[in-house]
């Protein structure tokens, strides 16, 4: 053997890198599972129904913080029961509901106006009184907004 036998030898070369494509099938598991996170995502956000209900809780909040005779609280408390139960339910099972009748739809539905709250509501929103209970009125609204079961329209 000869000292130089190590300059003979071929130079040391590592392998190539590996490429980022395509990628390990790990990666392809986890891309389809962000996929289709952000689909269902996107759908629970725009669910109408979800919509409706977050529209309706931030115009109590709008009307809670409103200082306001008790007239126009309760017209508006029973605006915003209005155009939410015929969002969610639909005009023909809603419309032609009127007081008792309205109460108790409202009570089935997740709501707590089917007490004097309610009746003293309806008084105050079309001219028969003008009693103040704003705080009963906003928590049986927000009660039914919140626990009323989704029926969707036809």
């Amino acid at each position: 053997m000869t000292p130089t036998w190590l300059t003979q030898l071929a130079p040391a070369h590592a392998p190539p890198p590996p490429g980022w494509w395509p990628p390990a099938p790990g990666w392809w598991i986890l891309t389809a599972l962000a996929l289709l996170a952000a689909a269902v995502a996107a759908w629970w956000w725009h669910d109408p129904h979800r919509t409706s209900r977050r529209a309706a809780l931030k115009e109590l909040r709008r009307i809670r913080e409103e200082e306001s005779d008790p007239r126009s609280i309760a017209r508006a408390i029973e605006s915003v029961l209005r155009r939410y139960a015929m969002a969610v339910f639909g005009g023909e099972r809603v419309a032609r509901l009127t007081g008792k009748a309205w109460l108790e739809f409202v009570a089935a539905e997740g709501g707590t106006l089917e007490t004097q709250a309610g009746r003293s509501m309806l008084a105050a929103a079309f001219g028969g009184g003008a009693s103040d209970e704003r705080e009963s009125w906003l928590a049986g609204a927000d009660a039914f907004v919140r626990h009323a079961p989704v029926k969707r329209r036809r």
